[in-house]
């Protein structure tokens, strides 16, 4: 059921934008401001707790550095589609293969904690609808053949429930669940903060923002 859960939110997403047409993704905005405020406090509230428990506070916050690092990297290639802020070329039709790896590999990561972590399926799920909408806007309504957009969402959705799996059932990862859930919480860290930041235009107040942000906190909290 979990991994019913993250194929179907990746994929519904897409078939919600090639029925309705959504033409805007800045009508998502509020939407990807509650999944980032709510990625973060579960990250916070689930996360963080598990790993320094285990071991010294240095080597996480090595690995929690490194996890940041790795995803600014990954971002060089992804142009930003992990937090909603791709730009895909509409003029050209072939396949954008460093988008589509970059965006694997982050999403293979995000799967890791949640077989140890139940409450990270539903912060990755609600993180990855909207990322998921403004993924297909943008490949839909460029020169990209249906048949490549469609392939790209279905390999896409697949990465997360195979990060889980693998976390869930390969002996090696479980003897290195700190390091590497440490680097996802890195990857957790950047991501949801760069998606609260994007959504402050201009740095100025908007009550809107401020609320959908503290009920997502809310959420995590409650959950």
């Amino acid at each position: 059921m979990t991994y019913l859960l993250l194929i179907l939110g990746v994929l519904l997403s897409f078939v919600f934008v090639y029925t309705v047409k959504p033409a805007n993704k800045n009508h998502f905005k509020l939407v990807l401001a509650f999944s980032g405020a709510f990625l973060l406090a579960l990250t916070i509230f689930e996360l963080f707790p598990s790993v320094y428990e285990k071991t010294d506070s240095k080597t996480v916050g090595v690995f929690v550095m490194l996890g940041i690092l790795l995803q600014i990297f990954l971002e060089f290639f992804s142009k930003g589609a992990e937090h909603g802020h791709v730009h895909i070329n509409h003029e050209k039709s072939g396949f954008p293969l460093s988008i589509f790896l970059s965006l694997c590999i982050h999403s293979f990561l995000e799967g890791f904690p949640i077989g140890h972590h139940h409450t990270m399926l539903y912060g990755v799920l609600i993180h990855k609808i909207p990322i998921a909408i403004i993924l297909s806007i943008f490949l839909l309504n460029s020169k990209i053949a249906f048949k490549k957009a469609l392939l790209f969402v279905g390999l896409f959705s697949l990465m997360t429930p195979l990060g889980s799996f693998i976390a869930s059932n390969d002996k090696w990862v479980r003897e290195f669940y700190v390091p590497i859930t440490a680097l996802v919480i890195g990857v957790f860290l950047h991501i949801s903060t760069v998606i609260l930041f994007e959504s402050s235009e201009g740095h100025s107040f908007n009550l809107r923002k401020i609320f959908v942000i503290i009920l997502g906190i809310l959420f995590a909290y409650f959950i």
